[in-house]
């Protein structure tokens, strides 16, 4: 039985991994701020006995080290972790009252998924050393962290930086038989793209995404986009010269700020 760890589980992308999991059997933890919600998905999905719920918030690291604690305890130790809690809104650097808002989405994003993964890396290594399991940690990044997207700097950073520390942390522990694995959604079809008010080519449902998403980390990937469309179009614009970017972009729509 896999034994599966995933924060912002209440809804969008982190339930929908909850979903697919437990169709196959897993012992998942699963995490959230919103209790209600997270009952609710636990009351939904088969065998809810055997699923741990801790509700926390991801910002708070301390509580995030004994939920881990307790799971590696209650399930015999961890085979994937998943930081999939997330938020999204818009920003724009000349309003001062949006810094706050920067420093949200960069802890809630960034920081919050070092702070998922760094308590199961040393049971992660025991198990590997001793062959009882294939470790992955998995980060959720975004196809908006390849490029800054106008009035979207503090999520396309904040995603740009999940996709490099994903990238640091994979080499560093290559040695050791953990897996890490990035995923870099499209539009999926969630809560937080549902607020959009503008057109999202190759919107996905969410749980076709999951799906591929699952497939992605179990074939232990380093990196995927999803759905592949959106990687084409993001190869492109990474070969775009910054004044093509600046010109196609620069009437973007953007994301209504908080």
């Amino acid at each position: 039985m896999q034994r599966i760890f995933i924060t912002g589980a209440s809804s969008g992308i982190g339930a929908a991994f909850a979903q697919q999991y437990a169709a196959q059997g897993a012992m998942l933890g699963l995490v959230a701020r919103r209790h209600e919600q997270l009952q609710q998905l636990l009351d939904s999905l088969p065998h809810p006995e055997r699923h741990k719920l801790y509700v926390l918030d991801v910002n708070d690291h301390a509580a995030l080290q004994t939920a881990a604690t307790d799971f590696i305890a209650q399930a015999g130790g961890v085979d994937v972790v998943i930081a999939s809690a997330g938020i999204s809104h818009g920003t724009l650097t000349e309003h001062a009252e949006d810094l706050q808002v920067f420093e949200q989405v960069i802890a809630t994003n960034v920081l919050a998924t070092v702070a998922t993964f760094s308590p199961f890396i040393a049971t992660m290594k025991q198990q590997a050393k001793a062959g009882q399991s294939d470790c992955r940690l998995v980060g959720v990044a975004s196809v908006a962290g390849i490029r800054g997207l106008p009035g979207g700097g503090a999520y396309s950073s904040s995603k740009a930086a999940v996709i490099s520390y994903c990238e640091a942390l994979r080499v560093e522990l290559r040695a050791s038989g953990i897996k890490v694995v990035t995923i870099l959604p499209g539009y999926i079809d969630t809560p937080m793209t549902q607020v959009n008010h503008y057109r999202m080519p190759f919107l996905m449902p969410v749980a076709s995404f999951a799906s591929k998403a699952v497939a992605v980390i179990t074939a232990g990937r380093s990196y995927q986009v999803i759905p592949w469309q959106m990687g084409v179009v993001a190869k492109l614009l990474r070969l775009l010269p910054n004044c093509v970017y600046d010109f196609a972009f620069a009437r973007a729509p953007q994301k209504k700020r908080k």
